[in-house]
């Protein structure tokens, strides 16, 4: 392991100690404002359980204090998940869940945290599977995002600087809790890292598992499409081949139709459940042509719909989510004008000439791309000084590479061509989050797009005191929401 990934791995268990530290703290001090979390009937006993928990649900704990405590954080949608893992899904709003987590939280509660049964009680042993999983889950997800941030960037210092900011990520309460954000995270970091490293069978069943911790998984076969527009393109202007590139669209979009199968299949399963075998008549959905059953769940039980959450009453949650929707649209923004503003390169064999001329040295090559930039600044007539300040802004965003051989790696850094179909990815889930969902679950909703991250450490690295002061502000945003979040979240007060 490198000494950067080292300390990430450091940073990342540094934090997750500071944040279930704080949810034992706040526990402790004050009272849950809702403690209806803490009602727990027995499972149906016609619901098609997980597993036969009857018999360890039933079991006297030695220790029940302690149970009751543990139980006692299951607050929010950790109750959902924690249900679920002990009774399957038993109603119909509870499908909104993806199994992932609950199957993962059943799974370790039988085998490695059975022993802790007789102790505490089953649904404790649950719950404390649940948070040994998720911290687990986000170490491992911060290495992988600092692999997939180098393998992007090609910056060592930007990308350390990007994860020490997911460890301490403003969201960072959903990563220690019983929610799904942390496996999603592993399994898409880790998915899109070995889809650009080469790996596609391994990336296509990554990325599908992540399909199975959260929807928006789904939406990761946009980069399978992406690499199969890049594929296409290379061979088209490369080995001229008309049947290769056919070829490469047909495999992008046959690992892209595969990531939509595990979804797709647990609609399919709440279909069978609560259509096919209803007794006392179908659900409305049920009727649909193409039943929907996820879209119903979340206009039905939660009201989400375009535009639906425009309301005076929830301007403090737009102002909850205010400050990650800037960073993130600032990300968008930042990234087309850096595509506008820094030289494009399309003539690239005029450069590429160069290697095999006469002078063909690295510092001829650096000099040509300096004076493109200066012809390119010189353009917009802009003064020497102004100019001179613009190069070294480019550069610090953009870090000019000298390989040749592709129009891809002409650049590098937060201007790459790489960062693309992240910022689609990104504005397409910013999109969502703000017209169509409850717009408070921004925070937690974008907190796993690696644009965010590569942005604020940019930003933060920038040469002049305006990166002082945005390193202060960035900082202080994570620190705010980190002990803002863990009080409100573990006391049962509504937070994102």
């Amino acid at each position: 392991m490198q000494k950067a990934e080292r300390l990430v791995l450091k940073l990342a268990v540094i934090s997750r100690f500071l944040l279930v530290s704080l949810i034992i703290i706040w526990s402790y001090l004050f009272p849950p404002y809702d403690s209806s979390a803490q009602l727990n009937p027995s499972c149906l006993s016609s619901s098609s359980t997980i597993g036969d928990s009857s018999p360890l649900t039933e079991t006297r704990a030695l220790w029940p204090r302690i149970g009751a405590a543990i139980e006692g954080s299951v607050v929010w949608d950790s109750v959902y998940f924690i249900r679920i893992a002990e009774c399957g899904y038993e109603y119909e709003q509870t499908y909104a869940f993806l199994p992932l987590l609950p199957i993962s939280i059943a799974f370790l509660s039988r085998s490695v945290f059975a022993p802790l049964i007789p102790m505490v009680g089953y649904r404790a042993v649950l719950a404390l599977s649940g948070y040994v999983l998720n911290n687990l889950a986000f170490v491992l997800a911060a290495i992988y995002f600092y692999k997939l941030s180098f393998l992007i960037l090609k910056d060592s210092e930007a990308s350390l600087q990007a994860s020490v900011l997911f460890c301490f990520n403003p969201a960072s309460i959903f990563y220690s809790s019983i929610y799904s954000e942390s496996l999603y995270a592993l399994f898409s970091f880790c998915g899109i890292f070995y889809l650009f490293n080469g790996s596609n069978t391994m990336a296509m069943l990554l990325l599908g598992v992540s399909g199975t911790a959260r929807s928006n998984g789904a939406i990761n076969a946009g980069y399978f499409c992406f690499k199969a527009l890049l594929q296409t393109y290379d061979i088209i202007t490369n080995k001229k081949s008309i049947r290769l590139a056919l070829q490469a669209i047909v495999f992008g979009a046959s690992f892209s139709i595969c990531l939509l199968v595990p979804f797709a299949a647990f609609q399919l399963y709440g279909y069978c459940n609560i259509c096919l075998n209803a007794s006392d008549g179908a659900r409305p959905w049920c009727k649909s042509r193409v039943p929907n059953l996820y879209g119903f769940l979340q206009s039905h039980y939660w009201g989400v719909g375009f535009l639906r959450y425009f309301e005076v009453k929830q301007l403090p949650n737009f102002l909850l989510a205010s400050p990650i929707l800037t960073i993130a649209i600032a990300s968008i923004v930042h990234y087309a004008r850096l595509l506008r503003q820094t030289p494009s390169f399309r003539k690239t064999s005029d450069l590429t000439k160069n290697l095999h001329g006469k002078d063909h040295s690295r510092e001829t090559i650096s000099s040509n791309i300096i004076s493109s930039t200066e012809e390119f600044t010189g353009r917009l007539g802009l003064h020497r000084q102004r100019s001179e300040k613009k190069i070294k802004y480019l550069q610090n965003f953009c870090k000019l590479k000298l390989q040749m051989n592709s129009f891809i790696t002409v650049k590098q850094g937060y201007c790459s061509l790489l960062v693309f179909p992240f910022i689609l990815h990104l504005g397409f889930m910013t999109f969502m989050v703000l017209f169509v969902m409850h717009v408070q679950v921004a925070t937690r909703f974008l907190s796993a797009s690696p644009p965010i991250y590569w942005f604020a450490s940019y930003m933060m690295l920038s040469p002049g005191t305006g990166s002082r002061r945005m390193t202060h502000l960035i900082w202080s945003y994570c620190a705010a929401y980190i002990l803002l979040g863990s009080l409100l979240f573990s006391t049962f007060y509504p937070f994102t």
